[in-house]
């Protein structure tokens, strides 16, 4: 078995077994690929079958010269689950990555946006362009919904049952999860698609699709990161914002705001609330009014 027949049937069994997303797949092929150009440059003649511990730690220590703590961990994350797949297979009998240690990173608090630094970044969209309304309503969702960047651009007209107040959200492995949606969230995607998406040459196969490009086809990512940054700059935000900081403020102010954590973990679409506990650690003051609230010792 060569590298990239066995590439291929580990890209496979993560998106029919693991049912994982195409960037998460692409994020794995990517470590592995990094394996494959290390073994090729160094001359290295081996297959995915008999690579030996020692040569995949002097892969690992070079990586480490390049790349950060984090980058690092998540290789030999990805290198451990490739080569678990192929003792899964029957293919190999041990891991050579079992003995190989990952840094320790600790978790990264993720970066979050006051109410005030949300309503002035969408208070700098252009609206005299039709792209404008198209924006504020992305944004307004994005922090509204708490959506990741993927689910914002395959949001469907068919996901939205404004009636119920909810939207149908397909999350990480096509999970799908309803997600609450205020009045003014659901106001400016009605402006969006009542004032500026009816004049759209929409393409074949993106009838359903929500937010559009000018040429009437997806969104992409990149685009959304774009709108983002270019509006951080107008402003002169001094933080380093992504779409993604959006769903981390929709997480903490429900928090701050006294939210169940629960709630927020399946409103996120976490499958573990450990995941959603990061938040905990964001806004401490929380925790003690917690204490304050509900432990009977309070009063004394």
């Amino acid at each position: 078995m060569n590298w990239k027949h066995a590439l291929k049937d580990f890209t496979t069994y993560l998106k029919l077994e693991r049912g994982l997303s195409k960037n998460s797949i692409l994020s794995y092929s990517r470590d592995i690929e990094k394996l494959m150009t290390f073994l090729e440059v160094n001359d290295i003649n081996t297959t995915p079958i008999h690579i030996d511990k020692q040569t995949v730690q002097q892969f690992i220590y070079e990586v480490a010269k390049v790349v950060n703590p984090r980058s690092q961990a998540r290789i030999i994350s990805g290198l451990k689950s490739f080569f678990g797949y192929l003792i899964f297979e029957d293919y190999r009998k041990d891991n050579p990555l079992d003995l190989i240690e990952s840094p320790k990173i600790g978790r990264k608090l993720p970066d979050t946006l006051s109410e005030t630094e949300i309503d002035n970044l969408i208070n700098a969209i252009d609206l005299s362009t039709p792209e404008g309304e198209r924006n504020r309503a992305m944004l307004e969702t994005l922090y509204g919904c708490g959506l990741r960047v993927s689910e914002l651009i395959s949001l469907k007209i068919s996901d939205l049952f404004f009636d119920e107040d909810f939207i149908k959200v397909t999350g990480k492995g096509d999970k799908q999860r309803f997600v609450p949606i205020s009045d003014v969230n659901k106001k400016y995607i009605d402006i969006y698609r009542n004032e500026i998406r009816v004049h759209l040459k929409i393409q074949e196969g993106f009838q359903d699709i929500l937010f559009l490009n000018r040429r009437g086809k997806q969104l992409t990512r990149a685009m959304i990161f774009t709108i983002v940054k270019n509006l951080a700059t107008t402003i002169g935000l001094n933080k380093s914002i992504s779409p993604h900081t959006f769903r981390h403020s929709f997480a903490t102010h429900l928090l701050e705001n006294g939210a169940d954590l629960r709630a927020i973990q399946q409103m996120l679409g976490h499958e573990s609330i450990t995941t959603t506990e990061i938040y905990m650690h964001v806004d401490r003051s929380h925790l003690a009014e917690v204490m304050n609230t509900y432990h009977p010792r309070k009063s004394y």
